[in-house]
């Protein structure tokens, strides 16, 4: 049996069982409380900057994430490094933006790296921040140092099949799927996916799930959409800089795919394929999420990395 995507499934929202999110009584406590050096916007993105010197680190959410959704790496990295954390228009209460939201992205992050004269920048990416990554070491290899991604690849696993020229159709199905939830639905949905795909614990679950909430919903259908669409393998040999993938895997959700650890790791590989500097490595017991479910792990992947570029 072929794996199926596990990555940040936007199509599993829709289909996820509509738990009810109950109303929340205090403050998130995942919610982003850290204080930045600087904040600032490129283009479509929102900027904040931790930390100073050592090689510059850009971190990318994934799909309707902020920078809540690397506190821990923020912590854990920019006592060396100068961290950029972005957030995408329309996610985490920012407003949302005309346009193919991967492409506006795509063009922001290239024009911080140059504008702010970042040197060689590692760029790290979460789902659909870990295609962009790729994205942008393809478009201007010149200009990366280091590409890690966090269970993001460059094309929605299991779909790797679809001819190219039925992506954008079956992409725009997609967007109408997600859009047509009304808000309370859109945060049901949110909470029932982080409880099935997203986080092993319970309760992070739900708090995760209403952060998520926080951002524009035809937004969010549009993002999801624009990064269903993509097939960047055909650029992966373009990219110089080396490429750590990160594969979050727990046995339990593996047995209902029929798929082992090292079969989850090699599909990855397979996807990457004619990327020249590949390293898959896999973590566990990790839902999508490897950044709250494994930090600790997860950091010294990241920091053990570094010290090899």
């Amino acid at each position: 049996m072929k794996p199926v995507s596990l990555l940040f499934a936007a199509v599993m929202v829709v289909c996820a069982p509509a738990f009810a999110a109950e109303p929340e009584a205090a403050p998130n406590p995942y919610a982003f409380n850290a204080a930045a050096a600087e904040k600032f916007d490129v283009g479509a993105l929102q900027v904040q900057r931790f930390g100073s010197g050592g090689r510059p680190l850009i971190l990318i959410p994934g799909l309707g994430s902020g920078a809540w959704a690397f506190q821990d790496l923020v912590r854990s990295l920019s006592d060396k490094h100068a961290v950029y954390v972005v957030t995408l228009p329309g996610f985490d209460g920012r407003a949302p933006a005309e346009g193919n939201v991967m492409d506006a992205s795509r063009s922001a992050l290239r024009e911080l790296i140059a504008s702010h004269k970042l040197d060689k920048p590692v760029l790290v990416g979460h789902s659909l921040g870990g295609t962009l990554a790729i994205a942008v070491a393809e478009d201007a290899p010149q200009l990366v140092g280091g590409v890690v991604t966090l269970d993001g690849l460059p094309v929605f696993p299991g779909t790797e099949g679809i001819p190219a020229a039925m992506r954008p159709q079956a992409a725009q199905r997609m967007r109408a799927q997600l859009a047509a939830a009304d808000p309370r639905q859109f945060e049901a949905q949110q909470v029932a996916y982080m409880r099935t795909v997203g986080v092993l614990d319970i309760g992070m679950a739900d708090a995760l799930g209403r952060l998520s909430a926080r951002s524009d919903q035809g937004a969010f259908a549009r993002a999801a959409a624009d990064d269903f669409a993509l097939d960047l393998r055909a650029g992966l040999p373009k990219i110089t800089a080396p490429v750590l993938v990160v594969s979050p895997f727990f046995e339990a959700d593996g047995a209902q795919l029929k798929m082992s650890e090292t079969d989850k790791a090699d599909y990855y590989k397979s996807l990457m394929d004619g990327t020249p500097k590949l390293e898959v490595v896999s973590i566990s017991p990790s839902r999508h999420f490897v950044q709250f479910d494994q930090p600790e792990q997860l950091a010294d992947t990241i920091k053990t990395f570094l010290t090899t570029l």
